[in-house]
């Protein structure tokens, strides 16, 4: 009949463009939020020790970040609630505040190393720290306080993309592909500071505000069933995307200063500024990589004060969505300011935080266990039937949990001596 569309017929490939890029966001932005200062200066330091031997980790991670990422997609279309509110209604108040209390430790650790790599960017050019931390923390208010998700979510996409001058900075570099490729595979097993530096990694591609960050945004954005597919290609262009990234620093760092300086130690921005300074110019070293850690920083800084604040209103309660006026959502606009200016108030105050960087991502591996512990018993137990997971995909699912958490753990224990 005429104006009765075939249910099993497929949308126009326009409408599937349309459906795409109306849905597109909340993966690109998480996975932009990944790469942040942290993890780049994880990536640096990776690439300085040895070279290119963590390059094929930052690959494998691939699909190891896209697993766990869809599974808060999942939660997100097919509940239409957050990660803390799904963790209090399954399994209790108690459980529900641990996993926040996860999510602080995880914020608290993040905010400080965006704000003191955004700090050490501006003393490259002398400004002081006061000064920058606070313009950082404004445009991070102004932002979220004056806009939609929508807004929000583009303007942290745009701020993100910035991210995109690794790559430039990485074939500047102009790496050895022989080099490269046996390197990747000559894996020193033995070394404490690789596994130190492994567990790290790991501790940077996955990250407790990651997991209530999508699954908020993708029920605050109201994506549907239908959105689902959409919204899963959203998800596995970002985690590839974030890995590149990673992948790019690692490589610029390995063939410059990891060739030239071995034993430097880049615990700040402007450790690895001057190092590359050398090699790849002053527009390159300093500019360019600059642009490239102020995106990192900024859109990292949106996404972990979002995180908390959506998972704590979903524990405690509150109302939270970015449809909201901000006198209409008190708490949560307010938690959201509250990070943002005590992130920038303490790095203010205390110059040396951004040495804790690569200790971070170390303590983001330890928590593993219990955020892919409720990640997976909320996909088994709260989805609707045909959406859970089972079969085969469950215990590939499982499986690649243990060895991501095992890797982690023990890379950090074996990294201090303990195994």
């Amino acid at each position: 009949m005429d104006g009765i569309q075939d249910p099993m017929t497929k949308p126009p490939v326009s409408t599937r463009l349309t459906r795409a890029a109306a849905v597109f966001g909340p993966g690109l932005v998480v996975m932009l939020a990944d790469t942040d200062i942290g993890s780049l200066i994880t990536a640096a330091q990776s690439g300085v020790q040895f070279g290119y031997r963590l390059l094929l980790q930052q690959l494998l991670l691939v699909p190891v970040l896209y697993i766990v990422q869809e599974l808060t997609v999942r939660l997100g279309i097919f509940t239409g609630r957050g990660h803390g509110e799904l963790i209090r209604h399954h399994f209790g108040a108690l459980w529900a505040w641990v996993s926040a209390a996860g999510l602080g430790i995880a914020t608290a650790g993040a905010l400080l190393t965006e704000f003191a790599g955004v700090a050490g960017v501006g003393e490259l050019y002398g400004i002081p720290r006061g000064v920058s931390v606070t313009l950082a923390a404004a445009a991070l208010l102004a932002v979220v306080l004056t806009g939609s998700y929508r807004r929000v979510e583009r303007a942290a996409i745009a701020v993100g993309l910035f991210e995109f001058v690794f790559f430039y900075v990485a074939w500047r570099a102009h790496p050895d592909p022989g080099l490269m490729l046996r390197e990747a595979v000559n894996i020193p097993w033995h070394s404490q500071p690789y596994w130190f530096l492994t567990a790290a990694n790991v501790g940077a591609v996955i990250m407790p505000w990651m997991v209530f960050y999508q699954q908020s945004a993708v029920a605050d954005k109201r994506l549907r069933p239908e959105h689902f597919g959409a919204a899963r290609l959203d998800t596995a262009v970002g985690a590839l995307v974030t890995q590149l990234v990673m992948a790019a620093a690692l490589i610029a760092c390995a063939a410059t200063i990891g060739a030239k300086a071995p034993a430097a130690t880049l615990n700040s921005v402007g450790d690895i500024s001057h190092a590359l300074t050398p090699f790849l110019g002053e527009t390159v070293g300093k500019i360019v990589f600059s642009a490239g850690i102020i995106g990192a920083g900024l859109v990292a800084s949106i996404v972990v004060s979002l995180a908390f604040a959506w998972g704590l209103g979903e524990v405690t309660g509150y109302r939270r969505s970015l449809e909201l006026h901000p006198l209409q959502a008190r708490w949560f606009y307010g938690v959201y300011a509250i990070c943002v200016v005590g992130g920038a108030v303490v790095v203010a105050l205390w110059p040396n935080l951004v040495a804790l960087s690569v200790d971070v991502q170390v303590m983001n591996a330890l928590l593993l266990p219990l955020v892919l512990g409720f990640l997976i018993a909320l996909a088994i137990h709260a989805l609707p039937a045909q959406h859970r997971l089972r079969g085969p995909y469950k215990g590939i699912v499982i499986i690649v949990a243990a060895l991501t958490t095992t890797l982690g753990v023990f890379g950090a224990f074996q990294g201090v001596g303990l195994f």
